[in-house]
């Protein structure tokens, strides 16, 4: 009997991201073992001098961002390490401001693979490893790492950042995480570590956040508690804490959650042991830029803004900023979900400021994605429903610029590959 042949070598970043697609039988698999036996024998230790490691459930890249536009603002290298892609695989490690290149990408895989023997590894955990395996060859002053799916249990936790943030907290990922805040707050507040600075980005975070900073003696930094911040006159913002204060520009990024993404990052920088000088903080807030946050473009007087919202809490932000700054004519919405999200609770929590629905198939992002017919019966029940259907985003997008006049707005929104597929197509 013939001896099967050994599966080819992968040459290419996307002979990488196919390869690495297949090794493990579920997409997500939660634990540190597995990941933490592979990164000892890549001899990982520390990716920079300073880590930052960011959880949460809305708002980590954009505080992520703010976090890396202000330290580079400051002088320093900076590593910064976050999920999903919307375009490309390369956005999820960027060093210096600089998505990295395909060809460094694979030397990282071949540094996971050689490494990891018979260890099976998810989707996730081989994209971690590299990013690490990257940034510990880049003599970095900052890494700021965002953790992918709650905190204890993802593979970003295998390391031990001197601050650790915590966003938000709310409803996502229920099937992983628990089904109300304190067990979600549980999960996210496993990246904590003992003696070392918390930052919290909520005004009130669950109970259990706080019970396990205590627990392990970890020193809570609260929103609202223990730093503020407020509007100003004239387009600036005031971030203040005991003792320090500074007037900063308002973030270019749109949504009204950015002020408070904002003041978070800058809480978290001033939790690190080094200073920051005043101008960093100002430039950074000012030139920090995330795709895919209410991104805004304009076909034919139509504005078109594309947003990641894809779950309730992102959405009540949308609509608190669609509430802020009305259209002139209609605002029209281009909507399409994955299956395991709470797509009612999306639909409801915008719905009074939407005019007309455009719904997309995304068939394309199995296994949660749906197919049109699949996600209409999801919308049964809602307003979406009586919007007009398509197989596909790009589909959706077209036939609803076709629709709009001068004035009226286009919202897309529902999910990172909602805005992909638009953000291709624009």
């Amino acid at each position: 009997m013939k001896t099967p042949s050994p599966a080819p070598t992968p040459r290419t970043l996307a002979d990488w991201l196919a390869y690495i697609e297949r090794q493990h039988p579920k997409s997500i698999e939660l634990g540190l073992d597995r990941v933490r036996e592979v990164a000892a024998r890549m001899e990982l230790s520390a990716p920079a001098r300073q880590v930052v490691t960011v959880a949460g459930t809305n708002g980590k890249g954009s505080t992520v961002a703010f976090i890396e536009s202000i330290a580079r603002a400051a002088g320093w290298k900076v590593g910064a390490y976050t999920s999903p892609h919307l375009l490309a695989y390369n956005e999820r490690v960027r060093i210096e401001g600089v998505d990295a290149a395909d060809d460094a990408l694979v030397a990282a895989f071949d540094a996971v693979e050689a490494a990891r023997g018979e260890t099976p590894l998810t989707y996730f955990e081989y994209g971690t490893l590299s990013a690490l395996w990257l940034f510990q060859r880049s003599d970095l002053d900052l890494a700021v790492l965002e953790v992918g799916l709650g905190g204890r249990l993802d593979a970003v936790n295998l390391v031990d950042a001197d601050v650790a943030v915590i966003t938000t907290v709310d409803l996502d990922h229920q099937d992983w995480l628990g089904n109300d805040r304190e067990a979600i707050g549980r999960e996210k507040a496993g990246i904590a570590r003992a003696g070392r600075p918390l930052v919290l980005g909520e005004d009130d975070p669950p109970s259990s956040v706080l019970g396990r900073a205590y627990a392990i003696g970890a020193s809570a930094i609260r929103a609202g508690c223990d730093f503020f911040f407020e509007p100003l006159e004239g387009d600036r913002w005031q971030w203040r804490e005991v003792g320090y204060e500074i007037d900063l520009p308002t973030p270019r990024l749109a949504a009204p959650a950015q002020l408070r993404n904002a003041a978070t990052a800058v809480a978290g920088l001033r939790a690190l042991a080094e200073e920051i000088p005043e101008a960093a903080y100002a430039q950074g807030v000012a030139d920090a830029q995330l795709p895919g946050r209410l991104q805004r473009f304009t076909r034919d007087g139509v504005e078109v803004f594309v947003d990641v919202a894809h779950n309730p809490q992102a959405a009540r932000e949308l609509a608190t900023w669609l509430q802020r700054t009305p259209a002139t004519g209609r605002t029209i919405a281009v909507f399409a979900a994955l299956g395991d999200k709470d797509i009612t609770g999306i639909v409801a929590a915008v719905a009074e400021g939407i005019d007309a629905w455009f719904v997309g198939g995304l068939a394309d992002a199995a296994p949660r994605g749906l197919p049109l017919k699949a996600f209409a019966e999801r919308l049964r029940g809602t307003v979406a429903a009586r919007g007009e259907g398509f197989d596909t985003v790009a589909q959706a997008l077209d036939a609803a610029l076709e629709q709009a006049n001068g004035g009226d707005r286009v919202v897309v929104f529902g999910s990172f590959y909602t805005a992909a597929a638009a953000l291709g197509r624009l």
